[in-house]
């Protein structure tokens, strides 16, 4: 990756080279089509490709590369979960984040921060503290801070809120952030490298059905057949399984997040309070990222609200007083996908060849890695890995559910 750079320093002509192919034309058929360009759909066709040999994928996005909830998220890492499946599963996704940029030869600004949960009563310290024992069970590193120790940690924050002074917190040193548009960007131009197909612009229109198996994927630019189809399209998952007559256990509701303009660094973890609704972080531009709790009520829609900027800048102002004379640079929205247990719908579907990949909430960035690695396992060899299982979309047909209701980083 250093040698690249410094290629590409040095060289006279830019840019050196046009990384992501152009949108070839659509074949007649391919072995696997994976519907949505975003993180998780470039993943998973990079994974195919690297440790299955599996080239003869299309992926259809009906905007640009990465444009959905790739490009709208807050670019947070962590693994401070409360069930032992989902502790493994995103312990499992931050190690593979750890090593990404030098296996995708692709500088995706990963920077390991640590996030700092506050409490602001007895009932949340409690509930930190078995988030903090469950992960450090499995090898994860967390402890409980007191005043004093997040006082040393992140000087600037007032620990004096009225009305909701600051207790204890939880401190996840491994937390981390990458640059979101990279780690797509990085996992799209490597696939595509080994075969893979990208079609931006190619909005899937329909799905047709044959008995109990998808034959043919309508599109804007054609239909195509395959033999598997996977969905991996964020806060649309609903809209896209009710093509092939799946009713998902999910809704989808706006999440929103806003930037002020740059300033010094003087915030190097993240932090964030379930009690006010909100988190806040420092980019490596020196933008304060503020973000909090999804919209409440299930709309399919990106845009932003008044309500909610002055939502979180009060909740902002609250931990960190002097910071009131910033500008808001921008906001935006994504949408979520939501299931009753907070967790996320892998692997098979009811049908023979489609594939789930859904219900990621507010935790789809975070899990990029390991959704491609395991999902593309389940694809190759046709059987659900031990990892992912516990996500079974059956599950709450058995009520054998993922609760993690309790581990976001802002209330929902």
């Amino acid at each position: 990756m250093v040698l690249a750079l410094l290629k590409y320093g040095l060289s006279r002509r830019y840019p050196v080279r046009e990384e992501i192919p152009r949108t070839p034309d659509l074949k007649k058929h391919y072995d696997v089509v994976i519907i949505g360009g975003g993180g998780h759909g470039v993943s998973l066709a990079y994974y195919l490709a690297t440790k299955h040999g599996i080239t003869d994928i299309a992926i259809l996005e009906k905007g640009y590369l990465g444009g959905g909830n790739t490009a709208r998220n807050t670019t947070v890492i962590r693994s401070n979960y409360i069930t032992s499946q989902s502790i493994k599963f995103y312990a499992a996704s931050m190690r593979l984040y750890e090593n990404l940029a030098n296996e995708l030869d692709y500088n995706l600004m990963y920077s390991r921060r640590g996030q700092l949960t506050l409490s602001h009563s007895d009932g949340v310290s409690r509930a930190l503290r078995l988030r903090a024992d469950s992960g450090t069970f499995l090898g994860e590193r967390n402890e409980i801070l007191d005043r004093q120790q997040i006082k040393e940690l992140v000087p600037s924050l007032n620990l004096d809120i009225e009305g909701r002074p600051i207790l204890k917190g939880l401190w996840h040193p491994d937390a981390a952030t990458a640059r979101h548009d990279a780690v797509a960007w990085g996992y799209a131009i490597r696939a595509c490298d080994r075969g893979v197909e990208l079609h931006q612009k190619t909005q899937v229109t329909g799905l047709t059905l044959d008995k109990n198996k998808v034959t043919e994927v309508q599109t804007n630019r054609g239909n195509v057949s395959a033999g598997a189809v996977v969905q991996c399209v964020a806060g649309h998952s609903s809209v896209v399984a009710g093509m092939v007559g799946l009713r998902l256990p999910i809704r989808s509701f706006p999440l929103q997040a806003m930037v002020t303009h740059p300033v010094k660094p003087f915030l190097d973890p993240m932090v964030s309070s379930t009690a006010l609704h909100c988190y806040i972080s420092q980019s490596a531009r020196g933008e304060l990222v503020i973000g909090g709790g999804s919209d409440p009520y299930e709309l399919y829609n990106t845009r932003s609200t008044l309500d909610m900027k002055e939502s979180l800048a009060a909740s902002a102002l609250e931990m960190f007083p002097f910071i009131g004379d910033l500008k808001i640079l921008r906001q935006w929205a994504g949408i979520t996908d939501m299931t009753p247990d907070y967790s996320p719908v892998m692997g098979r579907s009811p049908l023979a060849n489609y594939w789930l990949d859904a219900g990621w909430g507010t935790w789809g960035f975070k899990s990029t890695p390991a959704s491609g690695i395991y999902l593309a396992q389940a694809i190759a060899e046709d059987r659900v890995p031990e990892m992912i299982r516990p996500f079974r979309l059956d599950r709450f047909e058995t009520f054998d559910l993922v609760n993690e209701m309790g581990a976001t980083a802002a209330s929902h």
